[in-house]
């Protein structure tokens, strides 16, 4: 008897089953389900309905707003057969006929996917060209799905450009590409091009609160609204974040919490954004200081604070426009926000936002980032301080350092002036005056630009002729004076050295208002801050006007 026992196959493990990412699962698989590109539906309705279907179209768009979803979409738009078998192509296929399936499934032998990036040389393309000859075995049509066709090499667009222009009535190009400037001219010529959207955030986050209640998955509306703004448009990095989100949450059943994703996604909370940029504009520096560490401990990054704080500026000002609040936006941010669209003007919001981005920047090629974000934070703290150039001109017009600054003294406008008759102008700004009022404007402007001044004892005027001066001037001088004052005048030119003419002494006293405001303490402070700002010429004529008005 034997003492061997038949203890049977050994025990398999039960397989598990394989989980499919939200991205996959949730991949549109009709029209109707594809979010965010209602123009581009409505033109391919069109024409599938008026048979107007081009041979070839390019799909171009950032990453994730279904670039290859919609070819897979056309594919089976132009192959469905309907439920029955009967069918024609459709803008709305049925999802169950066997081309539909097969297609949904990537199994279609008309149906060819070609990834571009591993298949980029012209035997590659000679293979599609070949192929392209033969007839469809069970589709209506042959479609080949090219996938960042931007990768294909030179030599392989070439290959493709005759098919391309001239393909057999039985086959369909289909290319996708998230970089169209790299796809030759040629071939965009030879397409039908679709530009894809970027999906707007509200929408992505609706679409993600769908998912959410199809997975059992509580989320609240915060913490969606944060995943759309983080997914950039991009419908699959939404929901990879969601997905990622979800695993966060656990298993206890908490749900996705907009605490849980800032963490998860390190982002600043929108709380402590709130009260750092309140210290920002009140100046408090410590504090502010302060706030940013806290922020910096809990793991947020520098540059998150920065895009957080660039986020409320463009909130502000956008709120100081009069623009509809964001749909979930909470009380006291939209309270927040018409608070300080009250109290900051454009020209400080647009400030606060050149500044932010430099800090940006800064940061974003630091050694050490957090440092260089403080030091950023506190250049800002200082220009919030600071008055708006246009606020320094108002400032120094109405008393400021510049009511301390003597412009230089104007040099004499005549030599030897002798006592003339009240009658007559006695000089030159008298006779330039006097020119304007009788409506010679033209050759008040000559005089005042050209005139060198060498005696002036009316009706006598000698001009110096080492200047350069018109003769015309002289003869028109000599001859409206005595029209307009009754008198016969002598204007002549002298080979002497003259005066300055008055634009000369107008932009000498220009250039010494000019340094004098510059090197004002506050103005220094200000050019510090803004090393770009200019002082507005505008600004400088008022203020000169205000100056000879006193």
């Amino acid at each position: 008897m034997s003492d061997s026992f038949d203890l049977g196959a050994p025990a398999q493990p039960a397989k598990a089953d394989v989980y499919r990412v939200l991205a996959r699962k949730y991949r549109p698989q009709t029209f109707a389900e594809l979010i965010g590109q209602d123009a581009m539906v409505t033109t391919l309705a069109n024409a599938i309905k008026r048979g107007r279907l081009a041979h070839a179209f390019l799909l171009t768009g950032v990453r994730g707003v279904g670039k290859t979803s919609t070819a897979r979409l056309i594919a089976k738009a132009l192959n469905c057969i309907g439920p029955d078998g009967n069918g024609g192509p459709t803008i709305d296929p049925c999802g169950v006929c066997e081309p539909c399936r097969a297609i949904a499934e990537g199994r279609h032998i008309d149906v060819i996917e070609m990834d571009a990036a591993s298949h980029t040389g012209v035997d590659d393309v000679r293979e599609i060209i070949d192929a392209s000859r033969y007839s469809a075995v069970s589709a209506r049509f042959k479609i080949y799905i090219i996938d960042e066709v931007h990768m294909l090499s030179k030599n392989a667009f070439n290959a493709l450009l005759k098919t391309l222009e001239e393909p057999p009535a039985h086959v369909k190009f289909l290319f996708a590409t998230t970089e169209v400037n790299k796809v030759p001219v040629t071939v965009l010529s030879r397409c039908q091009r679709f530009d894809l959207r970027r999906i707007p955030a509200e929408k992505l986050a609706d679409h993600f609160a769908r998912v959410s209640e199809a997975e059992g998955v509580e989320a609240e509306p915060e913490a969606l609204a944060l995943i759309a703004r983080a997914a950039e448009g991009s419908a699959r990095d939404g929901l990879s974040i969601l997905d990622q989100a979800i695993a966060h949450a656990g298993i206890e059943g908490e749900g996705v919490k907009a605490a849980a994703v800032r963490e998860m996604l390190g982002l600043s909370d929108r709380g402590a954004t709130r009260d750092l940029f309140g210290l920002v504009l009140t100046g408090d520096g410590q504090a502010a200081l302060a706030a940013l560490r806290r922020q910096y401990d809990f793991g947020v990054d520098p540059l998150g604070v920065l895009r957080a704080l660039l986020e409320t500026v463009h909130a502000t000002t956008l709120v100081k426009l009069g623009t509809a609040p964001e749909p979930g936006q909470a009380t006291e941010e939209r309270e927040a926000l018409a608070a300080w669209a009250g109290k900051l003007s454009f020209a400080s919001l647009h400030r606060l936002w050149q500044l932010l981005l430099k800090g940006h920047d800064e940061v974003a090629r630091a050694a050490l980032p957090i440092e260089a974000c403080e030091m950023a934070l506190l250049r800002l703290i200082h220009a919030s301080t600071l008055p708006d150039p246009g606020e320094l001109a108002r400032m120094i017009a109405n008393g400021g350092p510049i009511g301390t600054i003597a412009a230089p003294a104007a040099p004499a406008a005549r030599a030897n002036a002798a006592p003339v008759e009240a009658a007559l102008p006695g000089t030159l700004e008298e006779l330039i005056a006097f020119l304007e009022d009788k409506g010679e404007q033209g050759l008040a402007v000559k005089l005042s630009r050209s005139a060198s001044i060498v005696r002036f004892e009316a009706p006598e005027l000698v001009l110096s002729s080492l200047r350069p001066i018109s003769v015309d001037l002289v003869r028109d001088l000599n001859i409206e004076l005595k029209r307009l004052t009754g008198k016969p005048w002598r204007v002549i030119t002298e080979d002497s050295p003259g005066a300055p003419t008055l634009k000369e002494v107008e932009d000498s006293r220009r250039e010494a208002m000019r340094a004098a405001i510059l090197d004002t303490p506050v103005v220094k402070a200000a050019f510090e801050a803004f090393p770009d700002a200019e002082f507005p010429e505008s600004e400088l004529d008022r203020l000169m006007a205000a100056q000879r008005s006193r």
